[in-house]
């Protein structure tokens, strides 16, 4: 099944950013843009209820891939959101293969795999659950995708400005985070203290 199978491969400053704990399950949390929102929540529905044959099948079925093509693919479909491993990608294929779904052909080093009649027609059985994942499969790197550029922009506004007013507003910005984090009540307190200093500002 797709849910003990999940990893996130851009770990690092912007997953960290975000809440991610560099895999998908109870760690994972939403960070500040909403991590945990209902495209998340809904594609891991899906793929913990799912198989990687039927998703596999699909992508072969659009024309003949080699096994890393479907692991490539499935990360450009969601923004490095969903990245099966080799070793999950390769056995897979291997099934497919033995049930008759897929042929393989040598090509070079690798093996090209191709979709068969019966293989289109156990995947037209099951086509509305597969278009539905690749659906929201989607979405969520569509929506990983605004996140970064939206990241983009934050950090080159962060590091605009003369260096003293910058490490002002970053002084600012730890300073409410560390309110926060002592007192999670006093959001409304924090925002209303942080407006009242832009209202200032604009007055200077």
């Amino acid at each position: 099944m797709f849910g003990k199978h999940f990893g996130l491969p851009f770990e690092g400053k912007w997953a960290a950013r975000h809440g991610w704990r560099g895999h998908f399950g109870p760690g994972a949390r939403g960070g500040r843009h909403g991590m945990g929102g209902s495209d998340f929540m809904r594609a891991r529905r899906m793929l913990a209820q799912g198989d990687l044959r039927l998703i596999a099948l699909a992508l072969i079925a659009e024309q003949p891939r080699h096994g890393y093509e479907i692991i490539k693919v499935l990360e450009d479909k969601t923004a490095g959101w969903y990245s099966p491993s080799p070793g999950i990608v390769y056995p897979t294929l291997t099934y497919l293969e033995e049930a008759g779904y897929v042929t393989a052909q040598a090509d070079g080093a690798k093996k090209l795999y191709s979709i068969t009649p019966p293989g289109r027609a156990h995947l037209e059985e099951n086509r509305d659950f597969v278009d539905a994942v690749l659906d929201r499969f989607a979405a969520v790197g569509a929506k990983i995708s605004r996140m970064r550029r939206r990241d983009e922009r934050d950090d080159e506004r962060s590091n605009s400005g003369p260096p003293l007013v910058r490490a002002a507003l970053e002084n600012l910005r730890e300073a409410a985070l560390k309110r926060l984090d002592a007192e999670p009540e006093a959001e409304p307190k924090v925002v209303e203290l942080l407006a009242r200093a832009a209202s200032d500002m604009k007055r200077v």
